[in-house]
Protein backbone atom coordinates (compact mmCIF):
# COMPACT_ATOMS: atom_id res chain seq x y z
CA UNK A 1 0.00 0.00 0.00
CA UNK A 2 1.05 3.68 -0.75
CA UNK A 3 -0.12 6.97 0.29
CA UNK A 4 -0.25 9.14 -2.41
CA UNK A 5 -2.17 12.87 -2.85
CA UNK A 6 -5.31 12.34 -4.04
CA UNK A 7 -5.02 15.24 -6.95
CA UNK A 8 -4.80 12.58 -9.80
CA UNK A 9 -7.15 10.03 -8.08
CA UNK A 10 -9.85 12.87 -7.50
CA UNK A 11 -12.66 11.10 -9.37
CA UNK A 12 -11.89 7.46 -7.46
CA UNK A 13 -12.15 9.63 -4.43
CA UNK A 14 -15.31 11.30 -4.82
CA UNK A 15 -16.82 7.70 -6.11
CA UNK A 16 -15.17 6.44 -3.10
CA UNK A 17 -16.73 9.27 -0.58
CA UNK A 18 -20.27 8.95 -2.51
CA UNK A 19 -20.65 5.07 -1.94
CA UNK A 20 -19.87 5.43 1.69
CA UNK A 21 -22.33 8.04 1.80
CA UNK A 22 -19.94 10.83 2.85
CA UNK A 23 -20.09 14.53 1.17
CA UNK A 24 -18.64 15.42 -1.92
CA UNK A 25 -20.39 18.72 -2.44
CA UNK A 26 -18.09 20.80 -0.63
CA UNK A 27 -14.79 18.86 -1.97
CA UNK A 28 -12.60 21.73 -3.10
CA UNK A 29 -11.31 21.74 -6.92
CA UNK A 30 -7.65 20.99 -5.96
CA UNK A 31 -7.62 18.22 -2.95
CA UNK A 32 -5.05 20.30 -1.27
CA UNK A 33 -4.50 17.74 2.11
CA UNK A 34 -6.26 15.04 0.94
CA UNK A 35 -4.52 11.31 0.70
CA UNK A 36 -5.33 8.14 -0.75
CA UNK A 37 -4.13 4.59 0.00
CA UNK A 38 -3.47 2.76 -2.95
CA UNK A 39 -3.03 -0.82 -3.96
CA UNK A 40 -2.62 -2.22 -7.20
CA UNK A 41 -3.56 1.25 -8.70
CA UNK A 42 -6.85 1.17 -6.88
CA UNK A 43 -7.80 3.76 -4.20
CA UNK A 44 -8.53 1.48 -1.48
CA UNK A 45 -9.04 4.66 0.81
CA UNK A 46 -9.16 8.11 1.16
CA UNK A 47 -8.77 10.82 4.13
CA UNK A 48 -8.53 14.66 4.32
CA UNK A 49 -7.38 17.99 5.72
CA UNK A 50 -9.19 21.32 5.62
CA UNK A 51 -7.52 23.97 7.87
CA UNK A 52 -9.08 26.38 9.37
CA UNK A 53 -6.72 28.68 11.76
CA UNK A 54 -4.79 26.78 14.24
CA UNK A 55 -7.20 23.69 13.46
CA UNK A 56 -8.19 20.54 11.36
CA UNK A 57 -10.99 19.49 10.38
CA UNK A 58 -10.68 15.79 9.47
CA UNK A 59 -12.88 14.56 6.70
CA UNK A 60 -13.62 12.16 4.02
CA UNK A 61 -12.50 8.91 6.18
CA UNK A 62 -13.51 6.14 4.17
CA UNK A 63 -12.03 2.41 2.80
CA UNK A 64 -13.51 0.22 0.43
CA UNK A 65 -15.57 -2.74 1.65
CA UNK A 66 -12.98 -4.67 -0.19
CA UNK A 67 -10.44 -3.25 2.08
CA UNK A 68 -12.03 -3.01 4.99
CA UNK A 69 -9.84 -4.73 8.55
CA UNK A 70 -6.66 -4.22 7.20
CA UNK A 71 -5.28 -1.51 8.96
CA UNK A 72 -5.84 1.00 5.84
CA UNK A 73 -7.71 3.59 7.93
CA UNK A 74 -5.58 3.51 10.83
CA UNK A 75 -2.64 4.01 8.31
CA UNK A 76 -4.43 6.74 6.91
CA UNK A 77 -5.70 8.87 10.15
CA UNK A 78 -1.76 8.21 11.14
CA UNK A 79 -0.86 9.97 8.04
CA UNK A 80 -3.06 12.84 8.46
CA UNK A 81 -2.39 13.56 12.04
CA UNK A 82 0.90 13.84 11.34
CA UNK A 83 0.49 16.51 8.59
CA UNK A 84 -1.58 18.12 10.69
CA UNK A 85 0.87 18.32 13.68
CA UNK A 86 3.45 19.22 11.04
CA UNK A 87 1.49 22.39 9.81
CA UNK A 88 1.41 23.27 13.77
CA UNK A 89 -2.13 22.69 14.00
CA UNK A 90 -2.91 22.41 17.77
CA UNK A 91 -6.21 20.07 17.06
CA UNK A 92 -8.44 18.03 14.85
CA UNK A 93 -12.06 17.97 15.08
CA UNK A 94 -14.21 15.89 13.02
CA UNK A 95 -17.66 15.33 12.71
CA UNK A 96 -19.21 11.70 12.17
CA UNK A 97 -22.46 9.50 12.67
CA UNK A 98 -21.40 6.06 12.28
CA UNK A 99 -17.32 5.97 13.19
CA UNK A 100 -17.60 7.76 16.97
CA UNK A 101 -16.70 4.33 18.62
CA UNK A 102 -13.63 3.94 15.96
CA UNK A 103 -11.98 7.48 16.78
CA UNK A 104 -13.04 7.15 20.65
CA UNK A 105 -10.45 3.91 20.07
CA UNK A 106 -7.86 6.31 18.47
CA UNK A 107 -7.50 9.25 21.30
CA UNK A 108 -10.61 11.51 20.55
CA UNK A 109 -13.40 12.52 22.39
CA UNK A 110 -17.17 13.83 22.17
CA UNK A 111 -17.36 17.55 22.69
CA UNK A 112 -20.27 19.78 22.51
CA UNK A 113 -20.18 21.90 19.00
CA UNK A 114 -20.52 25.14 21.37
CA UNK A 115 -17.07 23.65 22.38
CA UNK A 116 -15.19 24.00 18.89
CA UNK A 117 -13.37 27.03 17.93
CA UNK A 118 -15.14 30.17 16.11
CA UNK A 119 -12.57 28.97 12.76
CA UNK A 120 -14.05 25.39 13.17
CA UNK A 121 -17.41 26.00 13.75
CA UNK A 122 -17.45 28.87 10.31
CA UNK A 123 -16.50 25.71 7.86
CA UNK A 124 -19.33 24.17 5.20
CA UNK A 125 -19.10 20.73 7.55
CA UNK A 126 -19.99 22.52 10.30
CA UNK A 127 -22.15 25.07 9.00
CA UNK A 128 -24.52 23.16 6.91
CA UNK A 129 -23.26 20.15 5.61
CA UNK A 130 -23.45 17.60 8.13
CA UNK A 131 -26.12 17.32 10.39
CA UNK A 132 -26.94 18.49 13.80
CA UNK A 133 -27.38 14.93 14.90
CA UNK A 134 -23.83 14.37 13.85
CA UNK A 135 -21.13 13.90 16.54
CA UNK A 136 -18.28 16.04 17.07
CA UNK A 137 -14.90 14.94 18.74
CA UNK A 138 -11.49 16.05 19.05
CA UNK A 139 -8.12 15.73 19.57
CA UNK A 140 -5.07 17.18 21.07
CA UNK A 141 -1.81 17.49 18.07
CA UNK A 142 0.49 18.49 21.06
CA UNK A 143 1.81 14.99 21.47
CA UNK A 144 1.87 13.64 18.23
CA UNK A 145 4.11 16.58 17.24
CA UNK A 146 6.43 15.47 19.89
CA UNK A 147 7.12 11.98 18.34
Amino acid sequence: MQIQKADKYRNEVVALLTEEKLPVADLPVVLDNFYAAIINDIVAGAIGLEIHGAYGLLRSLAVDKAYRNSGIAGTLLAHIEQLAANKKLSEIYLLTETAADYFDRKGYQKISRADVPAEMQQSAEFSYVCPQSAIVMGKSLITVQHK
